[in-house]
């Protein structure tokens, strides 16, 4: 029994060397056949590789499954990840939104009782008209708008031009139909305006540039880039605090003031009658008799 696999070696050994001796020819032989059987038959590979696909599909979809779960798995551990962030930017936001809040409750509470005890009276309800810009006089000389609103609808000589972002100019000139607004970008403008921050006074002058100038500051007042300028309510043009832009240049040739309102590009102006009689309403009494007419009906309709 314990020679039977010496017995077997020495039987399979011419075997094996045959086989590796003509190993190279048995497949060279083979191929030469697939290439003439493919030759004559030029179908029978593409059944072939058909007839593997279909048995090795079904194998493939098995094996990709647990690697698309798996991708999917770290998908949604990242989208997880990046909520929890999210969640936690947010609550912060939320705290300082909080915190505002309670400011400003505490704010407007003493502002309330401040004016309570200086006796301030508010003043009456602005009314407003919007109107649609239907004319562009821009140019070297002149810098107004033409909107199609006017003594019908209440538009009286004098009332802001405002936007939604900040005041835009007055009405300089009032028709049946329309107005044109003249922008405070315009040479002929001067409003009263006050520094935000100082509360120092100064005058708001146009010179027909983008930015205009802040005329009569006082030698020791302190102006810095980004300073928001408001209007003072001096002169009866125009009320307290209406929007005007911010400084945006402090030189040896002046003070520059960017407008919030962009002129450029405005559609639509709200037209506001604060019920001001100041220096602007100087002119056309029958005009402006007439427009305050319309603001009367329209206040009593209110």
């Amino acid at each position: 029994m314990r020679h039977r696999p010496e017995h077997i070696l020495r039987i399979t050994a011419p075997l094996r060397g045959f086989a590796h001796r003509f190993a190279y020819v048995f497949l060279l032989a083979a191929a030469l056949g697939i290439l003439l059987l493919g030759r004559a038959d030029p179908h029978i590979f593409q059944r072939a590789r058909t007839t593997v696909t279909d048995m090795t599909a079904p194998v493939l979809d098995a094996l990709s499954r647990p690697a698309v779960t798996i991708s999917h798995v770290i998908a949604e551990a990242r989208e997880l990840a990046r909520l929890r962030e999210e969640n936690i930017i947010l609550r912060a936001e939320n705290e300082r939104l909080l915190k505002w809040q309670n400011a400003a409750r505490t704010l407007l509470a003493e502002n309330k009782q401040l004016q309570e005890l200086l006796g301030f009276t508010p003043p009456q309800d602005a009314t407003s008209v919007t109107a649609r810009v239907i004319g562009d006089s821009g140019g070297a000389f002149v810098r107004s708008v033409l909107v199609n609103a006017g003594r019908r609808e209440g538009v009286a000589k004098g009332n802001a031009a405002l936007s939604g972002k900040g005041l835009l100019g007055r009405v300089a000139e009032v028709g049946e139909r329309s107005a044109r607004v003249l922008l405070i970008n315009d040479l002929n403008s001067r409003i009263p305006v006050v520094i935000e921050r100082s509360r120092e006074r100064a005058i708001l002058a146009g010179d027909n540039s983008v930015t205009p100038r802040l005329l009569y500051l006082p030698a020791t007042t302190s102006v810095q880039v980004g300073d928001r300028i408001v209007t003072s309510g001096h002169g009866g043009a125009f009320p307290v605090g209406l929007p005007v832009g911010v400084v945006s240049a402090v030189s040896d040739e002046g003070v520059r003031v960017m407008p919030f309102a962009d002129a450029t590009n405005i559609e639509y102006v709200r037209l506001m009658d604060y019920g001001l009689d100041g220096i602007l309403n100087d002119a056309d009494e029958d005009g402006d008799a007439v427009a305050e007419g319309n603001r009367n009906k329209r206040r009593i309709r209110r």
